[in-house]
C-alpha cells in the first residue's frame, strides 16, 4: 500500500518511540515531500523525528510536480501539508498520513483516505504491536503537547 506522510504523523510518532509503527503498517514505504522533509529533517533542530526519520530507509523523499496545485492548497494549508496532499495526488496514494483537521478535511473532500496518529496506533494495538493504546496516547498529550478531543478520548477503543 502506497502513504504519504505529513510532519505532524511522523513528529508525533517518533516522540513515543514509534516510528517503525508506519513501516509494520506500510509494507511498501511512505512516501514524503520535501516540505515535510524540510520540517522534520532540516529545520527540526532537536525535535523529535529528526534523527529517525533521516536514518529510515524506507521513508522515500520526493518532489512534488504540480507546484500549481501546492500553491493553491497554501491559501489553507501549510507548506507540508499542501505538498502532502498534492503528492499524494500524484502518487496515487491509497493513503495519507495527516493530523491537522482542515488538512484531513481537504484530503477527504480530494477523496484520498486519511489516517491519522491516533487511527495507527488503533491499528497497532489492534494488531498487537503495542501494549497500550491509552499510555501511548497519554504520552503524547503530557509530552508532546498532541491534542484529543473528548470524544476521542471517551471511546472505548482508547480505554484499552
Amino acid at each position: 500500500m502506497k502513504a504519504v506522510a505529513d510532519s505532524s504523523v511522523l513528529i508525533a510518532l517518533s516522540r513515543i518511540g514509534q516510528l517503525r509503527l508506519l513501516q509494520c503498517r506500510f509494507a511498501d514505504g511512505v512516501l514524503i515531500p520535501d516540505a515535510v522533509w524540510d520540517e522534520v529533517v532540516e529545520t527540526g533542530g532537536d525535535r523529535p523525528g529528526v534523527s529517525e526519520v533521516r536514518a529510515a530507509s524506507w521513508i522515500q523523499r520526493r518532489r512534488v510536480k504540480d507546484q500549481d496545485y501546492v500553491r493553491l492548497l497554501r491559501a489553507d494549508l501549510d507548506a507540508g501539508e499542501a505538498e502532502a496532499i498534492a503528492l499524494a495526488r500524484e502518487e496515487g496514494a491509497e493513503v495519507i498520513l495527516l493530523d491537522e483537521k482542515e488538512a484531513r478535511r481537504t484530503a477527504r473532500r480530494l477523496g484520498i483516505q486519511v489516517l491519522g496518529t491516533v487511527g495507527l496506533l488503533i491499528w497497532a494495538r489492534r494488531e498487537g504491536l503495542i501494549p497500550s493504546l491509552r499510555e501511548l496516547l497519554q504520552t503524547l498529550q503530557e509530552e508532546g503537547g498532541f491534542r484529543l478531543s473528548r470524544e476521542v478520548c471517551a471511546t472505548r477503543v482508547v480505554a484499552q
